[in-house]
Order: C-alpha cells, then sequence, then structure tokens
C-alpha cells in the first residue's frame, strides 16, 4: 500500500475512533440532555469536545497552514453542533424513545452524516496536499 493510501485509511480511522470517544465515552448526562436547546453550553461543549479531539488528524495528514486547519475544525464544530440539534429536536418533537424505531433511525442517520463529515474532512484534506 503506498503511503498516501496508508495516510487516508489512519485518517479516516482516527476520526472513527475519536466520534466514538465523544459521542459514547466521553459524552455526559448533561451535554446529552441539553444538546436539543439551541446555544446551551452543554451541545457547544459536546460539539467543542469533537473539534479539539479532531485536530491531531492534522499529524496524520497536515493541513497547509494553522488558519486551514482552524476554519476544517470549525466546520465540522458547526456542523457536529447543528446534526446534533436537528436529530435532537425531531426526536422531541415526536416523542420518541429508545423503544421507537423512528429514535434509531434518527440517531443512525446522525451518526451517518457525522462520518460523512469525516470524510469530507479527509478529502478536504488530500486535496490540499496535491
Amino acid at each position: 500500500m503506498d503511503t498516501g493510501a496508508l495516510s487516508l485509511l489512519l485518517a479516516l480511522t482516527y476520526f472513527l475512533i475519536k466520534h466514538v470517544m465523544a459521542d459514547f465515552i466521553l459524552q455526559t448526562p448533561y451535554q446529552l440532555r441539553n444538546k436539543g436547546i439551541y446555544g446551551h453550553p452543554g451541545g457547544m461543549l459536546h460539539a467543542g469536545i469533537h473539534a479539539v479531539l479532531s485536530v491531531p488528524v492534522f499529524l496524520i495528514l497536515p493541513a497547509p497552514g494553522a488558519v486551514f486547519a482552524g476554519v476544517l475544525i470549525a466546520g465540522e464544530l458547526l456542523v457536529h453542533y447543528h446534526v446534533d440539534w436537528a436529530k435532537e429536536q425531531i426526536v422531541a418533537r415526536r416523542q420518541w424513545t429508545p423503544a421507537a424505531g423512528g429514535f434509531w433511525r434518527a440517531l443512525g442517520i446522525d451518526q451517518f452524516i457525522h462520518h460523512l463529515t469525516y470524510v469530507a474532512m479527509v478529502s478536504i484534506l488530500v486535496g490540499a496536499q496535491a
């Protein structure tokens, strides 16, 4: 496997591990309870943890500069925050609990969009290196 392909796979793997850590291991009840309240510090903290934990990916796929890296991380923070907020709005308005199929579909779509965000970030970083 060439170095470029290996870097791509390592970066995506890093993002997936980071995501599990931030969404399922480090997320507190405070963050979870407040992600559906727009502008609440709990939801912003959760998205911020995701953003901070994404920084080490630049050791695998270096950004062309600090401003570029900052914009990419800020973009992830904004996307993550709004995807979580939207999912919480949908689940709350429909009064879905984990017993409802809709809850799991909403969670699955939420996770899929987060993973697509990582694919986009890696694509942007690879394109910036070309």
